[in-house]
């Protein structure tokens, strides 16, 4: 099979992103955000997706973390909506409840091609490394938008939000690899309409 895949860059005056993903991947990447608990968030989501994934951001890092992130949000989603295509033949939802440690996690996508985003969860801290907890929100809120995808995210139980923030990058990465995946008995679009 080719792989499913996409190449997106995005330039204005408070990023300089691009990015490259495969959707048939292997679980291999080359992150490049200049934060590094960032880095490590799109790696594991990169590997528990088996996502093939390239991502180099220059940023206003100077002024903080929030451009950066969500920036990446919006290109990442335009990616993974190109490298979807017509949507034909995939499975279209996906979920994935994960535990990390003393986490627990949901997350549900639906590729519908309608925008929603629902999240769930408190953060104690402000920060994890030089990654503003706040930023958890606004990056999948950017995915689902420009992905037009619906996306549910719930933090069900977790005190460390390392470990509630990586799962949730992580049951993402499952529950958008389930739901990316070919289905031979879908011809068409999983879908009344006929379209997605």
């Amino acid at each position: 099979m080719d792989c499913r895949s996409a190449s997106i860059a995005r330039k204005t005056k408070e990023t300089d992103i691009e990015v490259e993903f495969c959707i048939d991947g292997s679980g291999k990447s080359e992150i490049s955000t200049g934060i590094g608990f960032f880095d490590h968030m799109l790696e594991a989501f990169a590997r528990h997706g088996l996502f093939d994934l390239k991502v180099k951001v220059n940023g206003d890092l100077n002024v903080d973390c929030h451009h950066t992130i969500e920036d990446t949000g919006i290109v990442l989603g335009q990616a993974i909506a190109k490298a979807l295509g017509d949507k034909k033949g995939i499975a279209r939802y996906g979920d994935s409840i994960l535990p990390m440690d003393e986490s627990l996690v949901m997350s549900a996508v639906d590729l519908c091609g309608r925008p929603y985003f629902v999240f769930d969860g408190e953060f104690l801290s402000t920060m994890v490394g030089e990654f503003d907890t706040q930023m958890v929100r606004e990056f999948f809120y950017a995915i689902s938008y420009s992905a037009a995808m619906n996306l549910h995210l719930r933090i069900i139980t977790g005190i460390n939000d390392h470990h509630k923030i990586e799962a949730l990058f992580k049951a993402f990465a499952k529950a958008l690899d389930e739901a990316t995946r070919i289905d031979p008995r879908i011809t068409d679009v999983l879908s009344t309409k006929g379209a997605l």
